[in-house]
């Protein structure tokens, strides 16, 4: 959206206060690494920001072609960025194939910058417009404002006297276009200037050349005649909290949140891992935090990930493991015996596209049920769900609290959006941190009565055993627990009781978590927009722009799906329909239902892609017309 045009000495500047932009091209353009550059510089600059990395799953997909495209989306903007655009502004387009997937996504009379370099015969043909039908030529994009650049031949210029390769020099291409970026948006150079210097502290010619590629691109802006009649642009920075921000990922926080848990408990943190997509970056962020007292252990598989946290559980450890849907499939025998131990662990599904290997970097919100019922036999566990890339370090930090505090494992649901997303997170304060306060069982002296190491407090929540503590001797295992003596029993009374116990506890978490809240709109009306997950963001700008548009419309957002806060069903009954979106077949939906006994109206999007606000606004448009 434009606010005002002003002009100074040399250029036209056009202020704005959102611009939403995609890089796309090859996977081997570097359009991840670019786009996330141009993230770095506008979170540091100050703009509030939401970016949606997506890239194809094969790890050398066939270059040139529509499956083989590579996109880095973000908006950025002065306040409220809650998604990274419906539509896009600016498409940055490496070649044809970039062009011709994304260009339905485009704002009409958007800006496209292709370079044109990679429109010859080969890629055209590749990408399927053919070589006849060259659409930076033939009329297509009439309706766009179209810069063409010859960025390769550009970049090979600038950089002819550093006697690197060719090949190398190529590969500064995204550099350049990043440069051009830069100077359109009237963004400063040195946030990446000094990323390139620490990336290549070691390859000062790569880090040199790299940054020469991307001044040259910042120059090209401002010298050529290309942009004289269009002018540039600039976005003010957002009118923030004061504080200190840094840009995180959700992958990023949800690591964050588990190891600021384990500093607020005193323990020690532990997480046992099989990396597996979208869910591997946890592990390598707390792999680099061994001087905070944090434990990290790739195992073998992800049955041994579980089952060596669950070890560290028993042993006095805020254990974790992280995974995705297959990988969650794989420990629920062991999430079973966590249960039935009743030792605190928290487990980090970032759900992406199934079933089997499916969609792995894809989102999806498809491993609600399976979080849910997905162990054999009775065993209820907590379920809760981030909303957004900052949110995942809350949500985590969350798990880890109930986790402890409940003696039982906690299941935390991210998805392959938000945990590859990135956004800027104020850093909270220790102070403001919920405290996190384990109870452990004290050493016994040998006159004490019989230890009874399921013995429950009115929570139902027995205490913690640390192994080796005098007088805490007790058996350990997965055969089912006498009460209170923790004894091996086959006794059906008492396999009747425990069952009924562990699920009583689980239960009883909806004493200490809020009611749920209206995030905008009236406290009771036509329709309310129940979410949870991922879905947050564009569901809150389709309500926000609905309410604009003086529609009877609210929104609330699910943290705790089980158990449900107490209030839901008080929530729902203040709105004559429900309408709930979901990146799956009706998961909630199903839950909502069989719970309360209502008939919500479902809204499934199953495409591998995140919902966004226009699709939300229309299907609010058309419930209300029924009503």
């Amino acid at each position: 959206m434009s606010e005002t045009t002003i002009l100074n000495k040399k250029d036209m500047v056009t202020a704005k206060t959102s611009v939403s932009v995609l890089f796309a091209g090859d996977s081997g353009d570097g359009m991840q690494l670019t786009g996330t550059q141009f993230a770095n510089t506008v979170a540091v600059y100050g703009s509030d920001l939401n970016t949606f990395p997506n890239f194809p799953s094969e790890i050398r997909p066939p270059a040139g072609t529509i499956s083989g495209v590579s996109g880095f989306q973000l908006q950025f903007g002065t306040a409220g960025v809650y998604t990274p655009g419906a539509k896009f502004d600016v498409m940055i387009a490496m070649n044809a194939a970039a062009l011709k997937a994304n260009l339905k996504n485009l704002h009409h009379g958007g800006i496209i910058i292709a370079d044109s370099e990679g429109f010859d015969a080969k890629n055209l043909n590749l990408s399927g417009y053919g070589e006849a039908d060259n659409p930076l030529e033939d009329g297509t994009l009439k309706d766009y404002t179209v810069f063409k650049i010859p960025v390769v031949s550009l970049t090979r210029k600038a950089l002819a006297d550093t006697g690197l390769s060719t090949k190398i020099i190529d590969r500064c291409k995204n550099m350049f276009v990043l440069g051009v970026l830069y100077w359109l948006y009237s963004l400063p150079l040195e946030t990446t200037i000094e990323t390139l210097n620490t990336k290549f502290r070691n390859k000062q010619d790569i880090a040199n050349a790299n940054i020469k590629a991307v001044q040259a691109g910042y120059n090209f802006g401002d010298e050529t005649e290309m942009f004289s009649q269009h002018g540039r642009f600039t976005v003010a920075p957002a009118d923030k909290k004061p504080g200190v921000y840094r840009r995180v990922t959700g992958n990023e926080a949800s690591a964050i949140g588990l190891a600021a848990a384990a500093r607020k408990a005193g323990l020690k943190l532990f997480l046992g891992s099989y990396p597996i997509t979208p869910a591997t970056e946890i592990l390598q962020t707390l792999a680099g935090l061994k001087k905070w007292g944090v434990k990290t252990f790739q195992a073998e598989d992800e049955i041994a990930g579980v089952l060596t946290s669950i070890g560290a559980a028993y042993g006095g450890a805020l254990a974790a493991t992280n995974t995705s849907g297959p990988g969650l499939a794989l420990k629920t025998e062991g999430l079973g015996l966590a249960v039935i131990l009743e030792v605190p662990l928290v487990v980090i599904n970032v759900m992406r596209g199934g079933p089997s290997t499916g969609l792995p970097t894809k989102p999806e919100q498809s491993d609600l049920l399976m979080a849910m019922y997905g162990r054999h036999g009775e065993a209820p566990m907590p379920v809760i769900a981030a909303k957004s890339p900052v949110d995942c370090f809350y949500a985590a930090y969350e798990a880890a609290k109930i986790a402890v505090e409940y003696m039982t494992p906690v299941l935390c649901l991210t998805d392959g959006y938000l945990a590859l997303s990135s956004e800027p997170m104020l850093i909270p304060s220790p102070d403001e941190l919920p405290s996190v306060t384990p109870v452990f069982s004290p050493a016994r002296n040998a006159d004490d009565p019989p230890y009874l190491p399921y013995k429950r407090d009115e929570k139902g929540v027995r205490q913690w055993a640390i192994p080796g503590t005098k007088g805490l001797e007790h058996r350990i295992g997965g055969l089912e627990k006498q009460h209170e003596t923790g004894n091996v029993s086959h006794d059906p009374e008492n396999h009747a009781l425990m069952t009924r116990l562990r699920a009583e506890k689980v239960a009883r978490v909806a004493d200490i978590i809020p009611d749920l809240t209206i995030d905008n709109g009236p406290e009771q009306g036509d329709l309310l927009v129940l979410g949870w997950g991922s879905t947050y963001g564009a569901i809150k700008k389709a309500v926000e722009q609905a309410l604009e548009g003086g529609c009877s419309v609210a929104h609330a957002h699910l943290r705790y799906i089980n158990p449900f806060p107490k209030n839901l069903r008080e929530i729902m009954g203040n709105y004559k329909k429900v309408l709930i979106p979901e990146n799956n077949c009706g998961q909630l939906l199903s839950l909502i239902r069989d719970k309360f006994l209502l008939e919500p109206v479902g809204f499934s999007k199953v495409q591998g892609l995140p919902f966004n606000e226009m699709e939300i606004e229309a299907k609010i448009t058309d419930i209300l017309k029924e009503l």
